[in-house]
């Protein structure tokens, strides 16, 4: 199919993210690609402006009536994805880590390997911000622990700025992890027999609000992600 028969939709979770989604979303509507391009925002339960920032532009709303964090806030853009026969999938954070003009190079990946998911990694050519040493190091723990699961190497196993076919959006509109769920997802969608590749990009530290991981480097984080990650490699 050529890329302007092909709809892509751009999803992006948000709480409290009203001092960055502006520009994110002014970003992106000026992009130009060759693909029929729709934005979703999932508001996760804000308590902040986001929602009335996100209402004042052209996008889809998918307001959430309670917080059902990442995981869940994820699932309801590929669920929408789903229902709504999009071709292809991208998630970016709604805090200006993932700069718009990084898209592409996502979609020429899939569109060269035809790969079910295509991760935008800080790690490969190690440009732009690359996160705190405690992080860095915990993100290298879980690489070293899905490749022992999966026998996949992926060096940013954490990055939230994804490319997902049709087949991965069904998988994930089915059956998503509830918390932390880059890495233990990459093992469900290493066991269903997906395809997962990644492509240099150039992220930015967050623009505004705060992360949803603020212990990345605590024994309990650790410890409560490797264990999901066994029980998604270990699962029927």
């Amino acid at each position: 199919m050529p890329h302007h028969e092909k709809k892509l939709l751009v999803i992006i979770p948000c709480f409290n993210e009203e001092v960055s989604i502006a520009n994110l979303l002014t970003e992106l509507l000026s992009l130009k690609l060759s693909y029929k391009v729709t934005i979703a925002v999932v508001n996760d339960c804000s308590t902040d402006n986001t929602l009335a920032v996100i209402r004042s532009f052209d996008v889809v709303v998918l307001n959430l009536p309670v917080n059902l964090g990442i995981g869940g806030a994820m699932q309801t853009g590929y669920k929408y994805a789903y229902k709504n026969k999009y071709d292809l999938a991208i998630q970016m954070d709604g805090d200006g880590q993932h700069p718009p003009t990084q898209l592409a190079k996502l979609l020429a990946q899939h569109e060269k390997n035809q790969a079910n998911i295509v991760i935008g990694s800080r790690f490969i050519s190690k440009e732009g911000f690359q996160s705190s040493f405690l992080r860095r190091s915990g993100i290298a723990y879980f690489h070293r622990l899905n490749q022992l699961f999966t026998g996949n190497r992926i060096l940013d196993i954490t990055s939230g700025f994804r490319l997902f076919d049709k087949k991965a959006i069904s998988i994930a509109a089915n059956s998503y992890p509830d918390e932390y769920p880059e890495p233990e997802s990459l093992v469900t969608f290493a066991k269903a027999g997906l395809r997962i590749e990644e492509i240099a990009v150039v992220m930015k530290e967050r623009q505004g609000g705060q992360s949803s991981i603020r212990t990345f480097s605590s024994i309990y984080y650790m410890a409560k992600v490797s264990i999901a990650m066994f029980f998604a490699y270990v699962r029927k």
